[in-house]
């Protein structure tokens, strides 16, 4: 299934297709700044593990969908650069998901093991 073909199914169903490409990313500056790109984080996001942790899980900033698919991508470069913080950044992930999982807004955030394409 393409990008395309992916963001389309899961727009008829009300859900958001979030890509979050990390490719080239080898600091957690570098990591933070695609994280705001790839969620367009409101300007007051602090650029650090608690601030992604407080956007992540009041989404009061975002327009609201049914469900946001985060597809993380060439994050293996960055999980090798900086094992430390690829874990936080997990367990931030997970932590999200765990936060909206059966509220009607959900968040999956999957790890494409396919590289960054």
């Amino acid at each position: 299934m393409s990008d395309g073909t992916l963001a389309e199914v899961l727009a008829v169903g009300g859900w958001a297709h979030i890509e979050l490409e990390l490719g080239g990313v080898t600091d957690k500056p570098a990591f933070m700044d695609r994280c705001a790109r790839a969620f367009d984080l409101p300007e007051f996001f602090g650029r650090n593990w608690d601030a992604l942790a407080d956007c992540l899980t009041d989404l009061s900033w975002s327009p609201p969908v049914r469900g946001r698919l985060v597809e993380v991508t060439g994050w293996q470069e960055y999980a090798r650069a900086q094992p430390n913080d690829w874990n936080i950044a997990r367990e931030v992930f997970a932590d999200a998901a765990d936060h909206w999982n059966g509220t009607g807004t959900e968040l999956r955030i999957v790890l494409a093991l396919g590289g960054s394409s």
